[in-house]
């Protein structure tokens, strides 16, 4: 997320540029910028998550094609497990959070909430590998390895439950 606000700031136009110089400004357009950054972060999660659920239907296919109808309840409850996180973390509130008051957070803050969210980025790559590594149909049950699965989405939704204790602790450290 480091990256991406740094992006963003080299991404300003002439005018926003010129306000970046008057007094106070700056600040006012940072906050801004990181918002605008947040948000692209949050709509980037939610979107590899809609990705997932088109590669779990994709894997549910072959069980509905060769007449295995009782593993797709588990895929379905996968699905909308999915779906919940994926909406839980685009509609997220970030707009309110003390992150982006006027409190002068450092870097070495920052550092904190962009360790985060390059965690659920990990824990993302996790969820995709093991969607990929469902068993085909004729092979194993896949009801273990779809709750298992299920039990990672809700422990990343419970995490991310978790992000606004972590800008709280960001923001009371730049205080």
């Amino acid at each position: 997320m480091t990256d991406g606000f740094e992006a963003a700031k080299a991404q300003r136009n002439a005018l926003e540029r010129l306000g970046a110089s008057i007094p106070g400004y700056r600040g006012f357009q940072d906050r801004e910028l990181r918002r605008d950054v947040d948000r692209l972060q949050r709509e980037h999660l939610a979107t590899e998550l809609s990705r997932f659920k088109g590669a779990l239907r994709d894997r549910a296919r072959p069980y509905t094609e060769g007449g295995h109808l009782g593993s797709l309840g588990g895929f379905d409850r996968l699905d909308r497990e999915l779906d919940g996180l994926s909406q839980a973390i685009r509609f997220s509130d970030y707009g309110a959070t003390g992150l982006f008051d006027a409190v002068k957070v450092k870097e070495p803050e920052l550092a904190q909430l962009y360790a985060f969210d390059l965690s659920v980025l990990d824990d993302l790559k996790e969820i995709e590998a093991a969607i990929g590594a469902l068993p085909a149909p004729g092979g194993d049950d896949p009801a273990a390895a779809l709750e298992a699965l299920r039990g990672r989405v809700r422990a990343l939704a419970d995490k991310w439950k978790g992000r606004a204790q972590v800008i709280g602790n960001v923001v009371q450290t730049g205080r």
